[in-house]
């Protein structure tokens, strides 16, 4: 298996951030800590216009956390740390003064739909379902709830959240506003990514640096927010019962 990994590339006013791991795009808290710190320095790449999201591969767009991660989790203060991961790559999404695109060419699952959540243009293919597991796991989608909610309102984002173990498909998460289009194929989704990208790199700066700025208005508390429900999923994790969902999941693999 090839090392998981994080990049940054920089061309044509276009900054593109690609993360992979070999366990379905998933994160353990190296890379989430990585993400966050990529877009903080896409947001002050020189002539950058707009950054693109994407994972590697034509399987997954992110599994979401690490399970390997998740079961080693041996007291509250890791817990909270691991979360706290998540917290921080959206609330550096949030505050990078750039608009974001993210690419879905495939399923999204839990942090992964936080992370679709927070872009400000989300593109997929017709393959890409997604789920928010958490409950199921025994957590709860505390830290992503935000970011998801804020995109597909309260109705659809309890949808998810409560039927946790069912996927919804792509076209159920562009009728509740999580993707803006839909493609056939990847090479399809490929071509619209760029030809978005292309365009808000020619547009002016600080015209979207003021409607990324209304976009997100009434979000400045979620440093403190998602710091609060980290703390609530790093309780959670040590819990019987997310060990034991864990350990049969893994098992089963």
């Amino acid at each position: 298996m090839s090392s998981p990994e994080i990049t940054l590339t920089n061309e044509n006013n276009i900054s593109t951030i690609e993360f992979y791991h070999p366990k379905g795009n998933s994160f353990p808290s190296s890379q989430l800590k990585r993400l966050a710190e990529v877009f903080d320095e896409a947001g002050q790449v020189p002539g950058t216009n707009v950054v693109i999201l994407r994972s590697r591969g034509e399987g997954a767009f992110c599994a979401g956390a690490s399970f390997d991660e998740l079961i080693e989790i041996k007291d509250y203060s890791e817990g909270k740390e691991f979360f706290m991961g998540f917290a921080r790559v959206i609330n550096a999404m949030r505050r990078c003064p750039k608009l974001i695109i993210a690419r879905v060419q495939g399923k999204v699952v839990g942090g992964g739909v936080g992370l679709a959540s927070s872009a400000d243009y989300t593109l997929a293919t017709k393959n890409a379902s997604v789920k928010l597991s958490e409950l199921a796991l025994g957590i709860g989608p505390f830290v992503v709830g935000p970011a998801v909610e804020r995109k597909i309102g309260t109705s659809a984002f309890s949808t998810l959240a409560i039927n946790a173990r069912n996927w919804r498909s792509a076209k159920w998460a562009r009728k509740n506003g999580l993707y803006m289009d839909i493609y056939d194929s990847i090479s399809e989704l490929d071509h619209a990514v760029e030809k978005l990208a292309n365009e808000l790199s020619k547009s002016s700066p600080d015209a979207m640096t003021a409607l990324k700025q209304v976009l997100w208005e009434g979000t400045e508390h979620w440093e403190q927010l998602l710091e609060e429900r980290a703390e609530i999923s790093g309780q959670l994790v040590l819990s019987e019962f997310t060990r034991e969902f864990i350990s049969n999941f893994k098992a089963k693999k």
